[in-house]
């Protein structure tokens, strides 16, 4: 399982005009190949009177999945060029269709990738990327002679609080990377001579947006 990778977190659109014809990129965040490929299909209803609507995408981390089509565009001048886009930022998880409306003038095949691969930027421009981290979500439960203390250590390590509680004791609900786990239960034990409890709550993919902490199913 990968410590962090890249993804949208959400998704969007954006255009290219080259010679009239009109290049129109939708994207969205997807995690599993069945609905990239509902998301085709569905951009290729809303466009059912484009010349051509060829998508790419990537699905997975450790190793992803990647498919492309060229919608009846001359081979490789259309999906190829685009997934290089999606391959070119590192991102994994998402699914672009871009939607040709041909403006009457041929664009010859170098043409055609410029411009698939410039409605693909144009559309990536719209979407806010984001990276995805690894942790592992645990329970500090400690008495309040100890918690500042505490409170010192996981701000000087800048770990991820999700939460605190305090009531007859202090819960502090905390986010670990992975490899740094074990150095940070040796720690909490010397540091309160071992009595302190902290539970391994599970790993989860977590990222933060505007200041607030998102998190994400670790299986997907």
């Amino acid at each position: 399982m990968k410590e962090f990778f890249k993804t949208i977190y959400e998704g969007g659109i954006g255009e290219y005009v080259m010679k009239k014809s009109r290049f129109i990129a939708t994207i969205q965040p997807v995690e599993t190949e069945e609905a990239a490929l509902e998301f085709i299909e569905s951009r290729k209803k809303k466009y059912w009177d484009a010349s051509h609507n060829c998508s790419a995408y990537i699905v997975g981390t450790n190793q992803p999945l990647m498919r492309c089509s060229d919608d009846g565009e001359p081979s490789k001048t259309a999906g190829r060029p685009m997934l290089d886009v999606l391959l070119a930022h590192e991102l994994t998880n998402l699914v672009i269709v871009v939607t040709r409306y041909f403006g009457g003038t041929l664009l010859g095949t170098g043409g055609l990738v410029k411009a698939y691969q410039s409605a693909a930027i144009e559309g990536l421009n719209q979407c806010r990327i984001i990276t995805k981290e690894l942790g592992i979500q645990t329970e500090l439960v400690t008495d309040y002679n100890l918690v500042g203390k505490l409170q010192y250590y996981i701000s000087q390590e800048q770990f991820t609080l999700l939460a605190s509680e305090y009531t007859d004791v202090v819960r502090l609900k905390l986010l670990i990377p992975p490899s740094r786990y074990q150095s940070y239960a040796k720690k909490i034990a010397e540091l309160t001579n071992g009595s302190a409890i902290s539970d391994d709550l599970g790993q989860v993919y977590f990222t933060t947006i505007d200041g607030e902490v998102h998190l994400f199913d670790s299986r997907l």
